[in-house]
């Protein structure tokens, strides 16, 4: 079975972060293909990697990131939603005459149609966060 995964909450603010991320892991532990990974809303800030919790906490951005390296997993962030919270990649530092950049290794910013396309390919979309 082919999946795609919308995650539309942070990393620390509400469960649905934690439970993608398990719900992804354990679909590909199971073998089932996972087509995309597209995080939207205030799931955009899942992929940035200025995060610094604490040394006891889980740093979700970092399992993101090493799942991705993992299990080459497409992980695409929202560029509008990604942007409107400071979230830039190299490119769009650049072309917006910002200083630095701050998207987490494993992720890549793109536009909406990629969340399309990720429903249209998979045989389900599952979708964690409102």
């Amino acid at each position: 079975m082919k999946l795609s995964v919308l995650v539309n909450e942070g990393p620390y603010q509400h469960q649905a972060s934690d439970s993608a991320y398990q719900f992804t892991k354990a679909a590909l532990e199971k073998g089932l293909e996972i087509f995309r990974v597209f995080f939207y809303h205030d799931g955009v800030n899942n992929g940035t990697r200025l995060t610094v919790p604490p040394q006891d906490d889980r740093n979700v951005v970092n399992r993101w990131s090493e799942l991705s390296k993992q299990y080459n997993l497409d992980l695409v962030v929202c560029i509008a939603a990604a942007q409107r919270r400071g979230i830039l990649d190299a490119n769009e530092a650049k072309r917006q005459g910002k200083e630095a950049s701050n998207l987490a290794d494993g992720f890549r910013i793109s536009g909406l149609g990629q969340l399309i396309e990720a429903g249209i390919q998979a045989e389900r979309l599952v979708v964690f966060g409102d």
